[in-house]
C-alpha cells in the first residue's frame, strides 16, 4: 500500500467517522430545541448528508487497499496487527450495506434493526480503525526511546 492509498483511506475515515460521531451525537443526546421541533441542532440534517456524501469515499479506499494490503498481508501469514485487521474486515461490510438499507428500508421496524447494526458495527470499525493506528505508532516511539537510551552515554554512567 503506497502513501497516497493510505492517506485516501485516512482521510475518508476521519470524514465518515466524524460526520457519523456528530450526527450520532445531535441525534441521540441532544434534546430538541422545542416541543415542535423535528430536528435536535440545526445543523443536523446537514451532518446527516455530508455522512452520505462522505461514506462511498470510504467504500472506495477500502476498495482502494484490498488487494495490496489486505489481501497481501492475508497471503504472507502476517501476525501483527491481525486482531484490529480482522476487526476492520467483519465490521466493514455489514457497516456499509446497513447504512445503504437505512436509506432504502421502508418499514420501521427494519429501519430499526438496520441502524443498530450500524451503529454497532460502525463504531467497532472506528475502534478497531484506531486501535490499527495506534499501536504501531505506540511500538515505534518505544523503540526510539530505547534506542536513545542505548545510546546515551550519560545512561551508562548511572
Amino acid at each position: 500500500m503506497n502513501r497516497l492509498e493510505a492517506w485516501t483511506l485516512h482521510v475518508a475515515v476521519v470524514l465518515v467517522g466524524g460526520t457519523g460521531l456528530v450526527y450520532a451525537w445531535m441525534l441521540y443526546f441532544l434534546s430538541p430545541v422545542d416541543e415542535f421541533a423535528v430536528v435536535s441542532h440545526s445543523l443536523q440534517p446537514t451532518l446527516q448528508h455530508l455522512h452520505i456524501w462522505f461514506a462511498p469515499f470510504l467504500v472506495f479506499g477500502v476498495g482502494l487497499i484490498w488487494r495490496g494490503h489486505v489481501m497481501k498481508h492475508y497471503r504472507k501469514g502476517m501476525r501483527r496487527r491481525r486482531r484490529s485487521g480482522l476487526s476492520l474486515l467483519v465490521s466493514v461490510a455489514p457497516m456499509a450495506i446497513s447504512g445503504y438499507l437505512i436509506q432504502t428500508s421502508v418499514g420501521e421496524n427494519w429501519r430499526s434493526v438496520w441502524i443498530a447494526v450500524h451503529l454497532l458495527t460502525s463504531g467497532l470499525f472506528v475502534v478497531g480503525y484506531g486501535i490499527h493506528q495506534l499501536v504501531p505508532w505506540l511500538r515505534r516511539i518505544r523503540r526510539s526511546d530505547q534506542s536513545r537510551r542505548l545510546q546515551d552515554p550519560a545512561d551508562s554512567r548511572a
